[in-house]
């Protein structure tokens, strides 16, 4: 049986005295994959933010490898292993891509080759500022940058939102490479069912801040009914994916 990474227990959370998150509970193995999805203010990204630190927890605890990390300070919980991508992609503007990787580096395997391999249009950019690139190629620096600190999870918050069809192809397969060939365990949050559930084992739908659906993810993905009711079947075709 596979090590239990991340576990998340009765968690309730939000921002001041306003509660987002309320009753929920999950585990993410070692090499496991979890897409969360719903729609648009349920609670997804505040899931991440709380995992990472950045909202008063109010009950419920987050156990990484074991060890209680419910009020941890979010730089602490980085070291330990936990890698987040928020939406804001926040590279660095006036670094070439290769400076703002080399900056974020920790010993492990991923340094810039697999970088490179993993990403191979930031080879092609690598000595491009931050602010000469596009959307989707600073999207990539984002993510190639946490990889860089050698985390063994990946927190993605909507990581394939507003890119162009090519660059939201290049980055599935960079993610699918990590989740199946690194084994690299993931939490995806992807307004793209279809995207996400692709390049998931498991998924979760929040709703109204509780756990509304969990399962499969290939069973999800087949059941059209549960999806539209939930987030409104949106899938990666309808914007041309």
């Amino acid at each position: 049986m596979a090590e239990t990474l991340l576990s998340v227990r009765d968690l309730r959370a939000g921002y001041g005295d306003a509660v987002v998150l309320d009753g929920v509970s999950f585990d993410v193995p070692a090499h496991g994959a979890l897409a969360v999805l719903g729609r648009n203010g349920v609670g997804k990204s505040t899931l991440l933010l709380t995992i990472m630190g950045f909202t008063r927890v109010g009950r419920g605890s987050i156990h990484w490898r074991g060890q209680d990390v419910t009020r941890m300070a979010p730089h602490k919980r980085a070291r330990l292993g936990l890698g987040w991508v928020p939406q804001e992609r926040e590279v660095f503007p006036s670094l070439t891509v290769e400076e703002n990787l080399t900056v974020a580096a920790r010993p492990g395997r991923w340094d810039t080759d697999a970088i490179w391999r993993t990403f191979p249009r930031l080879r092609e950019r690598r000595g491009n500022k931050g602010n000469h690139l596009s959307g989707g190629e600073q999207q990539m620096l984002s993510i190639a940058r946490t990889l860089m600190t050698n985390p063994d999870i990946l927190l993605l918050d909507e990581p394939l939102e507003g890119l162009a069809p090519i660059i939201v192809e290049e980055l599935a397969a960079g993610i699918r490479r990590m989740a199946t060939e690194e084994g690299m365990a993931i939490v995806l949050i992807e307004q793209h069912a279809d995207v996400a559930l692709g390049l998931t084992d498991e998924a979760m739908v929040i709703e109204r801040g509780v756990i509304a659906h969990r399962g499969r993810s290939a069973d999800l993905l087949a059941d059209h009914a549960t999806l539209d009711r939930y987030i409104g079947l949106k899938m990666a075709e309808d914007d041309g994916i």
